[in-house]
């Protein structure tokens, strides 16, 4: 094993040039945050409301703010809604972090983790449990950020990684040869700070990009993991993620391969979910949906079976785009005045109506649009506790 102490970090040319503006980014208000929704993967996806044409009817009783659908090997888009909307990502926001410092370290570096890598993790964060004086590899870190969404975990690798400024602005810069431009990168770990946004289409991107890298992909599909607790003592991990778990009293869904699962109580609940079947790997992203309960996973499971069911006759509505860096084309951004924040309340009701017709399936609101409600009330208790 190598220490920590030796290594410095490797910092990209793009990178670098994301160091530069630094600065304003971690400062931004979302109104004053670059008006970056453009016409990624299509025209129809920067659309409000239900993208779908060829298909028989969507999950009934969808809540979410936003949404979307894909196919991880061809990038096709099989239904979205809303997907451009500019949301509070939480710690799905962790997906851009792994897949911007994953291969940075190798697993069995250690370090001794001091109280200053964890002076500026945000009071009700959720944690894995890091104690200043214990050693820990690099490995153990990236478990923690992936089985318990640590803050913590984040913290001490940013802080290996030079520190919170320069990881943001690296996954500023990353996101940007995502082409991934509804995000606005203020924490590495997620956790709700003004001006940090994301979209489902983001979202999805991160993962699709994550899961090409083995290690990404391997600690994602982790269940249980043991922790150090300083000295010979361990302690079990377990992920978070319910339809790879089955906690909570939903079962384990079939085919699920992660990927990051996301709580706080700006954002409520968001999730990212990939699974395969048939030989076909389909990729869902849910944002707000209605607060409580088990709501986000069932409705990721709703869309993901009506993918793997319907998602032969679907017609893409939009692709997900490849990276600049690996030969993406640049999407066209989008004319001034047309971003859609994630400042306003109005969602889909919670029925879908769908009138076909030769050229496809026109998506009907069955309740009409209303204003989000002010009740907050999460009926978790778990969900009070922590924020991820």
């Amino acid at each position: 094993m190598r220490d920590s102490s030796s290594l410095s970090p490797r910092l990209s040319r793009r990178a670098v040039l994301g160091l530069a503006a630094a600065a304003p980014l971690t400062a931004a208000p979302a109104a004053a945050s670059p008006g970056h929704t453009a016409a990624v993967g299509g025209a129809r996806l920067r659309g409000p409301g239900v993208q779908v044409q060829g298909a028989a009817a969507l999950p009934k009783r969808l809540s979410a703010r936003s949404w979307i659908v894909a196919d991880h090997e061809s990038g096709e888009v099989l239904a979205s809604y809303n997907a451009h909307q500019r949301l509070a990502p939480a710690s799905t926001l962790k997906m851009l972090f792994a897949d911007t410092v994953l291969g940075k370290f190798d697993h069995g570096l250690t370090h001794k983790v001091t109280d200053a890598d964890l002076a500026d993790v945000p009071a009700g964060s959720s944690l894995v449990g890091i104690k200043p004086g214990i050693t820990y590899t690099v490995q153990q870190l990236w478990l923690g950020v992936f089985l318990r969404s640590g803050n913590d975990a984040v913290h001490v690798l940013s802080h290996l990684n030079g520190g919170l400024a320069r990881t943001v602005a690296e996954m500023q810069a990353r996101a940007e040869d995502l082409q991934a431009l509804d995000t606005h990168v203020v924490s590495p770990d997620g956790f709700d700070h003004k001006g940090q946004l994301s979209s489902a289409y983001d979202l999805t991107l991160f993962a699709r990009h994550g899961l090409r890298n083995p290690d990404f992909r391997g600690y994602c599909a982790t269940r249980t993991a043991d922790f150090p607790a300083g000295g010979s003592k361990t302690f079990q991990i377990q992920n978070t993620d319910r339809l790879l778990t089955g906690a909570w009293g939903l079962g384990a869904y079939k085919g699920i391969i992660g990927v990051k699962n996301g709580y706080t109580s700006n954002a409520g609940n968001t999730f990212t979910g990939a699974a395969t079947r048939g030989g076909r790997t389909l990729l869902v992203t849910v944002m707000h949906p209605e607060p409580g309960g088990n709501g986000v996973y069932e409705e990721t499971a709703a869309l993901l079976d009506w993918g793997f069911g319907q998602a032969r006759a679907a017609r893409p509505v939009g692709t997900l785009v490849e990276p600049l860096s690996e030969g993406g084309s640049k999407a066209t951004p989008a004319p001034a005045g047309k971003e859609r924040t994630g400042a306003s309340p109005a969602h889909h009701g919670s029925t879908w109506a769908l009138a076909g017709g030769a050229t496809g399936v026109l998506a009907l609101l069955a309740g009409g649009a209303y204003a989000l409600r002010g009740r907050r009330r999460r009926t978790v208790a778990e969900e009070g506790r922590h924020r991820r």
